[in-house]
């Protein structure tokens, strides 16, 4: 039987230390996290009186490159995983998967296997959209799985014997729809009798990137206001916990009408509106939150961050979330009216029956990469280069 894999590889500047991963996306599913397995090749005479540590690292960028002077820096690097993997530890077991038992068997006794688990709490892989005249790496949260040769896992690394690849932490959409999001608001006014109504129903909780968003309104006009306008959003919300303040809203998408109205004292409306929030309706807004991003790879919107509870917020992390805002302006001295309601939007899980899903690794292609579709089966006599 013949296997292919796709296999990431990247080589150290001495060419001593190559890197090989079978995908770069590592799915969180909450109460845990896909462990990230991976072979290390390493030079026979190179490593023979060293030691090779491996390490997960998640960075943080929280301020823009060009702001660090003085010695300033606004980038945390935090090591999730740490551990020697060369020479192996004694007594330590190893079950291997089927990409780490074939690399092995085709790379020779050189190839040292390794795996690395993250805490679920992790902060997902998210990048703040920077400004066009911005330089310098975009703030956000990135990973990177890295080997380098030392005595010990706090010796200074050295560029030459160093290879690092980055990859993500996902979060994929839950199988299951939750309860439809619905919401009444009543306005009365002073000095006025009856109320302004305002009900306002989407039609799921969870959506996918690219699908439209119908959103169900129902005015019932009991006052002596007239409503002369309407507009619906979707509001991206942001914490980067790291900031006391840090909490910002962004309209992804907007639409506003006047379509019906004016709704008169006693009239009623009933209407739907159809929302799509899109990076390219945003792609020059500073700011806004977009997936962890490969190099040479599209992305789209951030996707809502699921978290196992509301204390579960890692302080280094960003949380993304949506919501839908209605407005019903009634002119100068009536104000508004206004209701918001949450929901959900990610990619599905790959392999659902969507017309959408998030690009996956076999569609990457990253510079300094070089990417092969390997056959490594057990009779196979091709060489990996």
């Amino acid at each position: 039987m013949v296997f292919n894999f796709k296999v990431f590889k990247k080589v150290s500047p001495n060419g001593k230390l190559t890197l090989y991963l079978g995908k770069r996306d590592f799915v969180d599913h909450i109460s845990a996290v896909e462990p990230i397995d991976g072979v290390a090749l390493l030079h026979d005479d190179y490593v023979k009186d060293r030691k090779v540590f491996g390490q997960v690292i998640c960075s943080f960028r929280y301020g823009r490159e060009e702001d660090e002077v003085m010695g300033l820096n606004f980038q945390k690097d935090l090591y999730l995983a740490s551990e020697q993997i060369y020479p192996p530890k004694e007594g330590k077991e190893q079950n291997l998967t089927k990409l780490q038992e074939r690399l092995v068997k085709k790379l020779g006794p050189n190839a040292v296997p390794f795996t690395f688990t993250i805490n679920p709490s992790a902060p997902a892989s998210v990048t703040l959209q920077p400004g066009p005249e911005d330089e310098g790496h975009p703030c956000g949260v990135q990973y990177f799985v890295k080997l380098f040769t030392g005595q010990n896992e706090t010796d200074r690394t050295h560029r030459r014997s160093t290879v690092s690849m980055a990859i993500r932490k996902v979060q994929f959409a839950p199988s299951k729809q939750g309860r439809q999001p619905c919401t009444v608001v009543r306005k009365d006014f002073l000095l006025s009798p009856g109320e302004l109504e305002l009900e306002v129903v989407l039609d799921k909780q969870l959506y996918h990137h690219g699908e439209k968003i119908g959103v169900n309104l129902c005015i019932r006009n009991n006052s002596n206001k007239i409503v002369k306008k309407i507009k619906a959003m979707v509001h991206q919300g942001v914490d980067v916990m790291i900031f006391q303040n840090g909490q910002y809203r962004s309209a992804v998408a907007s639409l506003e009408t006047q379509e019906g109205c004016p709704i008169n004292p006693g009239s009623s409306l009933q209407k739907v509106i159809y929302l799509v929030p899109i990076i390219e309706s945003n792609k020059d807004r500073r700011g806004i939150a977009l997936d962890g991003q490969l190099k040479h790879q599209d992305t789209n919107l951030a996707s809502s961050t699921l978290l196992a509870s509301p204390d579960a917020k890692d302080a280094f992390g960003i949380v993304v979330s949506y919501s839908v805002k209605v407005k019903l302006y009634l002119g100068a001295l009536g104000g508004e009216v206004s209701a918001e309601l949450p929901f959900i939007l990610m990619h599905p899980k790959p392999g659902t029956n969507t017309s959408k899903v998030m690009r996956n690794d076999s569609q990457v292609e990253v510079e300094s990469f070089r990417q092969d579709t390997i056959d490594i089966s057990s009779d196979s006599k091709v060489p990996i280069c």
